[in-house]
């Protein structure tokens, strides 16, 4: 594969790396909270899940603001309101490591303490309507009181002057480069580097611009190796409906084994032979 080839989740890389530093976690917290000006560094605590689910899944940034937030936030280009489900999920295991984490017994008869919870998505895709709230009650059970409920708050907004802003900001530039310049080092350098003349994200993209460049690139073209598995997958399923379906003409009469060729030109000579083989063991 290309070396050229910037990887397909390029915006949730940049996302998480950049979160990684406290000093742009506090950022973040302050563009939720711009009401509490005296938190610091100190009391923001990392606390991302890592292979949650079975599949190898994990949320994109999770945080504590001391012992009273739980603020879990994911990044998602694609729009789906799935994300509360997956979202609830993580909040689940949060609290499960936060209780084992700070020795709190959950079968004894003192009731636990636990930080309030704060669910986001910021969504840096391209769509006409954007929810400011999903509500599981709301959307997935038609507003029934359920016996667990939750919200998502939906962040969508480019802002020059808070970093989440600015984050979706570099997100469209990108996006913006890609249809430019494909899948190129040049649409990444020159997202780079508009988004340091207009500073959005500058003192990042200065402070890390090779290891930016190097998240965003990548040897191994993800987004080709995923359209061609589909495709081989779609395939795969047209082949099959299309030998289902010979047999079945075949065992009405309708076609010859020696006519296959001619009604179906998709199919291989190993497939006729082993659609023949088929036929002839069920007469």
């Amino acid at each position: 594969m290309a070396e050229n080839t910037p990887k397909r989740k390029i915006r949730d890389s940049v996302f998480t790396n950049l979160f990684q530093e406290k000093k742009y976690l506090l950022q973040l917290y302050k563009a939720l909270h711009p009401e509490d000006g005296e938190a610091t560094e100190d009391e923001i605590a990392d606390i991302t899940l890592k292979h949650v689910l079975v599949d190898a899944d994990y949320n994109d940034l999770g945080f504590s603001v001391g012992d009273r937030l739980m603020v879990l936030v994911e990044s998602q280009s694609t729009w789906t309101m799935n994300i509360i489900v997956r979202a609830l999920m993580y909040l689940m295991q949060t609290y499960h490591d936060y209780f084992r984490r700070t020795n709190q017994n959950l079968y004894g008869s003192k009731k636990v303490k636990m930080p309030k919870p704060e669910l986001y998505v910021i969504f840096t895709g391209e769509r006409k309507t954007i929810p400011d709230i999903i509500s599981l009650s709301k959307d997935f059970f038609s507003g029934a009181r359920i016996s667990i409920d939750a919200e998502i708050k939906v962040l969508y907004q480019e802002n020059e002057a808070d970093i989440i802003g600015q984050y979706i900001i570099f997100c469209k530039v990108y996006r913006e480069q890609r249809k430019c310049y494909g899948n190129t080092r040049e649409a990444v350098t020159e997202t780079i580097r508009i988004c340091k003349d207009r500073n959005v994200l500058k003192e990042y993209l200065e402070s890390r611009e090779k290891e930016i460049v190097d998240i965003m690139m990548t040897l191994f073209d993800d987004e080709q190796i995923y359209k061609a598995f589909e495709n081989d997958i779609k395939q795969e399923t047209a082949k099959e409906v299309a030998k289902n379906k010979a047999v079945f003409m075949i065992q009405k009469g309708k076609i010859t084994i020696d006519e296959i060729a001619e009604y179906f030109p998709e199919l291989s000579e190993e497939d006729r032979k082993e659609i023949e083989s088929q036929v002839l063991q069920q007469v």
